[in-house]
């Protein structure tokens, strides 16, 4: 097997909701399954990436939202050997009993530091232990689990090695000829990121909540018409606002995100469908979509304050568009430059119904991106960001996102916490 495949099979993972819920959910799970004892308080300390894309987040078979919600099911009914599934359990018997936690004051979530490098440090304490789990670096790591001082598990972690995954040796001209030519049958797994996403936007269609997806589907005449672009936004949007407002199913992820992976997938699944484009075609694209998102968040970090779906997920979207319209590996990296000069300052707000509109956005520039390089237009060096090395253009786009973002990070905070007041 090829490392690059390696690396993608080792990356997607089916996830219940956003992630970042998931992962809070699942750190308490797992500190909450040390003990048998009734459970007296939970304090669970978050970076500022998880703090916010959980702020306002829909979580699966509930109607509530946020970070303390979150916690409180994972405490209740959350299984933590299904990683980010932990959740499958909820039903209204957990969402009264998490609530009663909540009103009881025995939830308390903190914002532990303004930081892209994803933390989650839980703490469960009852009348005669103290039951520790923390994640960082990514939404499953068990980086520490701890019961009455007793270390049941640690791994060392530091923020220098963040960024440093296998893919970030690639070049874009290796991806190209990795998803070209490595054998389709190593690609084949793949197939099941488009099963599980095109049954999240079909339940999306019809659920009442999905207001901006029914309108879009009104507009394009269903989820796929003869306009692959239209169709492309529709059938993403459809999966991601159903999958922010708390849908009961999962999402295919792709660097620890359902949106990133879904913005990777369900625009080239539109447009192969449009173009009548087989299967081979679709699952190489893919995996050049994937990597080309995976390399650039290996920069950007999991969480920051720009938005990784739209950038990282839409600039790997736009090289795969590329390769579906006949685009040689120039024109791949004429398309990274395109959307390194287009939507790079794109925020990111949190995990919410913010999400699917910024997915129709990205999908548009991806493909003005594609369309631009394909026909020989693109922005070059030195404009704005852009590098006479592609590589280390897409290595700019995570600059501007950390250290660059850091404070714009801190002020979106600000604005969530002080909401309602005058």
């Amino acid at each position: 097997m090829h490392k690059l495949t390696r690396l993608i099979l080792d990356d997607m993972k089916p996830a219940l909701g956003v992630t970042e819920p998931a992962a809070i959910a699942l750190a308490c799970a797992k500190a909450r399954s040390l003990t048998d004892e009734e459970v007296l308080s939970v304090r669970v300390r978050v970076n500022s990436g998880i703090y916010k894309n959980a702020f306002t987040c829909g979580i699966p078979g509930t109607s509530e939202v946020g970070n303390e919600y979150s916690a409180a099911l994972g405490i209740v009914c959350g299984k933590a050997e299904r990683g980010l599934l932990v959740l499958e359990d909820v039903d209204d018997a957990a969402v009264a009993a998490a609530k009663k936690l909540i009103a009881d004051g025995k939830i308390k979530v903190e914002l532990d530091s303004i930081s892209s490098v994803l933390y989650i440090g839980v703490t469960v304490n009852t009348e005669h232990d103290v039951c520790r789990a923390e994640l960082r670096g990514g939404h499953t790591n068990f980086c520490l689990i701890e019961k009455n001082g007793e270390v049941l598990l640690k791994k060392d972690y530091s923020e220098s090695e963040a960024g440093l995954s296998p893919v970030a040796n690639y070049s874009i001209s290796e991806i190209y000829d990795y998803a070209l030519n490595t054998d389709i049958e190593e690609l084949r797994f793949m197939a099941e990121a488009y099963k599980l996403n095109n049954e999240l936007a079909q339940a999306g269609a019809v659920w009442e909540r999905c207001t901006v997806s029914r309108s879009m589907i009104a507009k394009n005449g269903g989820f796929i018409s003869s306009d692959e672009r239209m169709s492309a936004k529709t059938l993403a949007c459809a999966a991601a606002e159903a999958r922010v407002l708390g849908m009961d199913r999962a999402a295919m992820s792709i660097t620890g995100s359902g949106t990133h992976g879904i913005i990777c997938t369900l625009p080239l699944d539109a447009y192969c469908k449009v173009k009548g484009l087989d299967d081979e075609k679709l699952l190489r694209a893919t995996a050049m979509s994937y990597l080309v998102c995976m390399y650039i968040k290996e920069y950007s970090g999991k969480l920051s304050a720009f938005c990784g779906c739209g950038i990282a997920g839409g600039t790997g979207l736009a090289c795969a568009l590329v390769y579906l319209m006949g685009g040689d590996v120039k024109a791949v990296e004429a398309a990274c430059g395109n959307m390194a000069s287009s939507i790079t300052g794109m925020i990111c707000s949190g995990g919410n119904h913010c999400c699917c509109l910024k997915v129709i956005s990205a999908v548009d520039s991806a493909f003005t991106a594609a369309e631009l390089a394909v026909s020989g237009a693109a922005v070059q060096a030195p404009h704005g960001i852009l590098d006479l090395c592609t590589e280390k253009t897409l290595q700019n786009l995570g600059l501007i996102a950390d250290p660059g973002m850091v404070e714009t990070e801190r002020v979106i905070l600000q604005i969530m916490q002080n909401k309602g007041e005058m």
